[in-house]
């Protein structure tokens, strides 16, 4: 009896086994990232052992395979063996049938076949298997007790686009070479294989010239402004101390270079040009124009005016120095090509300049405009008689540009890159709006500071470059996609980090996978594992996906509270007590209407442990609370939806108005009401040119025709223009008046000042939110 129900109990229990097991090693071939063209998970595991061997054919190979090894030295405390042609576990064969970059992979649990045509291949099938392994591999340190295995799969993968980049801004801040390898590892994992190297702009120059030695003595340096936010600083003086900055040596430079080689990545300078070149003129002011007045010093900031400073056109002297500096670059970066910017050259000093309108007569160019596609095309015909090739950012379209250029699309959806695309140009799609990583990646009230609105980890994985309207030649010049990372909001490495990943690997996905392979509740599961890879590499990434974005909307006299979060796989828990949420808390399973004050906070759980940061939502309320308002503004619903706007200007609480003279709304309470005091939420954001408005104007009315100003707010320019970020509540005593309507108008205060750190910019005004009582 005992040995049938031992039977029956096996029959019931190995199935379950099985299918337990089956479903780890499933979720084990998900880890691979990017997603691969073909993929089909097998049975058992390979298992690591200091008895494993790799068979390679060549040195090339062998290269490979001893930085991937490499990992179990440290890791596991012990190390495979390499032979060349010889038996063993793990071969690398050459299949010349197979593309560049493409590979196949087959695992089982008594081998591994890698197959690849050239070492791109074979170095991006071990990245796979690298993240197939548990993600202790990443250890320095030996770690006992852990069974370095990986599931039985056969991987058939190539790339969709041959460029998947990765633009690191190291001119605004400055990062440790150290942190530059380090990243590097990680894109390599992630098979992304051009680095944009940004080396020059406005806030440093990072590359040592020796023929040009204050390029770095000075321009590498700049003066302490890290008390106040990137834009808010204000530019240096003369004789002030810079001790913020740094730059790499040429040795630097070629152990990065051949770093990033053994993992296929390819190095890409740029040399920016005319513009955003005060770190250099700092430098060698004579290669300004002789009509600029001031100081010119590296920048801390944005400049204002004094980023007007750019390169003299009209000066030969400044070509000789950019012909020189190419000449050191060659040598440097192995790279065919080599980025010269072309971005943001703003001209005013060239129109009043003496040498530069010489140049425009004598070139017989048009205007200023042309005369930027004159100074490109010269700089880009030395290079090419160097043997490379010129990529540029899209305002190279504006102009003649330089013949075969490469166009990166980068304002807005970066369609100016199609201009170029009309005339043969071959171009890369980096949309602002899209794949800039200096963007917020998650719900803004948990983000440190930065520029503008989102790009969320999901904004970043459903971007499709390729769109339905373009012409059929436009996706054949294509070469691929680039995140950029811009970092004038980074002051430490961590920041540079925290900004990266885990979005790189969204862009990863875009560039390597065919769209129709994409998705997005697999491709979470592969974020975690590579998270869990950074993790054990000591890289602190960012865990917005996890957070919540709310939306209150009035509805039905209450507010609609909708809360969401970018994670499929995720519970909202919510309290309306005040409470911290639990796994107990209320499910939120659709969006609740609330009629009074309270604090809701919610927070995201999986399998009972909270994930994300608490959302804490104080709603307030008063007579204007989930009221209509007529106006006819984006965001309109936001003056009266309880709602309180953060310091963040872009956090979707603020309603704005850009042509700050014409501001005018009105508030339906619904019914005739006492009101006695009248306020509305005004946010200051120096740096941004957000500031209050010159007057505010209340008006009641019981019939909407017929008005009665009610009280009146009238600032002054220095009660306008202070420096800072904070909300102020600009109150009108309505001396309990009774009226069912109530205007407001207001009137901005224009053009900020000469002495504001955005001089001439028209300023904007932001309400949050009208509270009457």
């Amino acid at each position: 009896m005992r040995k049938y129900t031992l039977s029956l109990l096996l029959l019931l229990v190995l199935p379950l086994w099985a299918q337990q097991t089956s479903n780890r090693y499933i979720t084990q071939t998900r880890s691979i990232l990017p997603c691969p063209m073909q993929l089909t998970s097998g049975s058992g595991s390979y298992v690591f052992t200091s008895r494993t061997t790799f068979v390679v054919e060549d040195e090339e190979q062998a290269n490979l395979v001893r930085s991937f090894i490499s990992l179990f030295t440290q890791a596991a405390g012990f190390t495979p063996k390499l032979v060349v042609n010889k038996k063993g576990d793990i071969r690398l064969i050459t299949d010349a049938s197979l593309k560049s970059e493409a590979y196949r992979l087959q695992v089982t649990p008594k081998n591994i076949t890698v197959k690849a045509a050239d070492a791109k291949g074979f170095f991006y099938a071990l990245q796979s298997i690298r993240l197939l392994l548990p993600a202790a591999i990443e250890r320095s340190t030996v770690t006992k007790g852990i069974e370095w295995n990986i599931p039985s799969v056969q991987v058939t993968d190539e790339p969709r686009f041959g460029y998947r980049g990765l633009m690191l801004d190291v001119a605004r801040f400055f990062l440790p070479k150290e942190n530059v390898l380090r990243i590097i590892d990680c894109m390599g994992m992630l098979k992304i294989n051009k680095l944009h190297f940004h080396l020059v702009d406005d806030n440093g120059w990072r590359l040592q010239i020796k023929k040009y030695p204050r390029l770095t003595e000075v321009g590498a340096w700049r003066v302490d402004r890290t008390d106040v936010p990137f834009h808010s600083r204000r530019n240096p003086k003369a004789g002030e101390p810079t001790s913020i900055g740094g730059f790499y040596t040429q040795e630097d430079i070629k152990e990065i270079v051949a770093y990033a080689a053994l993992r296929q990545v390819e190095v890409i300078p740029e040399i920016e040009m005319p513009a955003h070149t005060n770190s250099s003129l700092a430098a060698y002011p004579q290669l300004a124009c002789p009509v600029i007045d001031h100081f010119i010093g590296v920048l801390p900031g944005l400049g204002g005016n004094n980023a007007n400073a750019i390169y003299c056109a009209g000066n030969d002297s400044v070509f000789t120095f950019l012909q020189d500096v190419i000449d050191e670059v060659i040598t440097l970066f192995p790279s065919r090509y080599i980025h010269l910017g072309g971005d943001e050259a703003q001209k005013m000093t060239w129109e009043k300049c003496p040498l530069c309108q010489a140049r425009i007569q004598k070139e017989k160019l048009p205007n200023e405009e042309e005369l930027q596609g004159y100074f490109m095309k010269r700089v880009a015909k030395y290079v090419t008689e160097k043997g490379k090739e010129v990529m540029g950012w899209d305002e190279l379209t504006n102009s003649a540009m330089p013949e075969g250029a490469i166009i990166f699309g980068w304002q807005g959806m970066g369609t100016a890159a199609l201009k170029g695309a009309k005339l043969g140009h071959r171009f890369v799609m980096t949309p602002a709006r899209i794949l800039y990583l200096i963007r917020y990646q998650g719900p803004q009230w948990f983000e440190p500071l930065t520029y503008f609105g989102n790009n969320t980890l999901k904004d970043v994985y459903d971007y499709e470059p390729i769109q339905k309207e373009w012409k059929p030649e436009y996706a054949s010049l294509l070469m691929g996609v680039q995140a950029s990372l811009w970092t004038e909001f980074c002051d430490k490495p961590e920041d540079v980090d925290y900004l990266l990943f885990p979005r790189l690997a969204a862009l990863a996905e875009g560039a390597w996978t065919l769209p129709e392979n994409k998705n997005w509740p697999r491709f979470i599961q592969s974020v975690d594992s590579y998270n869990a890879h950074l993790a054990e590499k000591g890289i602190v990434y960012a865990r917005s996906m996890y957070n919540i974005q709310h939306t209150v909307t009035p509805q039905s006299g209450g507010l609609r509270v909708q809360q969401e979060c970018i994670r499929p796989d995720v519970e909202i828990r919510y309290t309306l007590d005040g409470s911290e949420p639990t796994i107990a808390s209320a499910l939120y399973e659709q969006a609740p209407i609330l009629r009074s004050a309270l604090t809701m906070k919610s927070a995201t759980f999986i399998e009972g442990k909270q994930m994300g940061q608490t959302l804490v939502l104080p709603l307030i309320w008063n007579k204007a609370t989930a009221k209509p308002i007529r106006g006819g503004r984006p965001y309109e619903r936001v003056l009266t939806n309880g709602v309180r706007g953060s310091l963040k200007q872009t956090d979707f609480e603020w309603c704005g108005w850009d042509k700050s003279d014409s501001i005018s709304f009105t508030l339906d309470l619904e019914k005739s009401e006492n009101l006695h005091t009248f306020a509305i939420g005004c946010i200051t954001n120096y740096g941004m040119a957000v500031h209050k408005p010159a007057v505010i104007r209340v008006e009641l009315s019981n019939n909407n025709t017929d008005f009665d100003t009610a009280g009146e707010l009238n600032f002054t320019s220095e009660e306008i223009f202070c420096e800072g970020t904070f909300i102020d509540n600009c109150t009108i005593d309505l001396g309990g008046k009774k009226a069912r309507y109530v205007r407001v108008t207001a009137k901005g205060p224009g053009e900020c000042p000469e002495n504001h750190v955005r001089p001439g910019q028209e300023s904007r005004v932001l309400f949050d939110e009208i509270m009457i009582d």
